[in-house]
């Protein structure tokens, strides 16, 4: 199990859910050794032992101090843009594969515009083939989304975790917990 231990700052909330906050089982025991984290889950049937103590593997951990979430404007990047936008095409308002989606400039580079938050939104290759470097109106208007936003439209999104035990701390509508090898 690579990652196997969800981290939570002292909100509750997963540090990242952005990739989710995950750390490996030892870092997971060395932070709870170092004081640095409190334990809230522990693996029910996972243990490690050594040659002075058994140690159950902690599931889920909060962090003590020293955090700080950053509850501001998130950072574009393609993948922000699709989880606004909820992975649907904004001309034709179906929703796509993540592999089949593009990002479209609303006002095209060619014409003056630029990559932000404001200009672009998703597309389905089809209509951002057939807009070219036309302006067509998208279904909703873009605009810089707050980071609640975001974090509320990953949580309407399905979610694969790793233990049960997560659900509740992560507030995912759809979640499966994907079993490790």
């Amino acid at each position: 199990m690579m990652s196997s231990t969800l981290v939570l700052a002292p909100d509750y909330q997963p540090v990242s859910y952005l990739p989710l906050s995950t750390v490996s089982w030892q870092l997971a025991i060395k932070l709870f050794f170092l004081d640095k984290v409190t334990v809230l889950e522990w693996h029910d049937d996972w243990v490690i032992h050594s040659a002075k103590l058994d140690i159950r593997v902690p599931s889920v951990v909060v962090v003590k101090r020293g955090y700080k979430r950053d509850k501001g404007t998130m950072r574009f990047s393609r993948q922000n843009l699709y989880i606004r936008d909820l992975y649907t095409c904004q001309y034709c308002n179906e929703t796509i594969a993540n592999k089949d989606l593009t990002m479209d400039h609303v006002l095209p580079l060619s014409k003056g515009g630029g990559t932000s938050w404001e200009n672009t939104v998703t597309a389905c290759k089809n209509c951002n083939m057939a807009k070219g470097n036309a302006v067509w109106k998208p279904i909703r208007q873009p605009e810089q989304p707050h980071y609640w936003r975001i974090i509320n439209n990953v949580k309407s999104l399905p979610m694969s975790i790793r233990h049960e035990s997560w659900q509740k701390y992560i507030g995912a509508e759809d979640v499966t917990v994907r079993r490790s090898a």
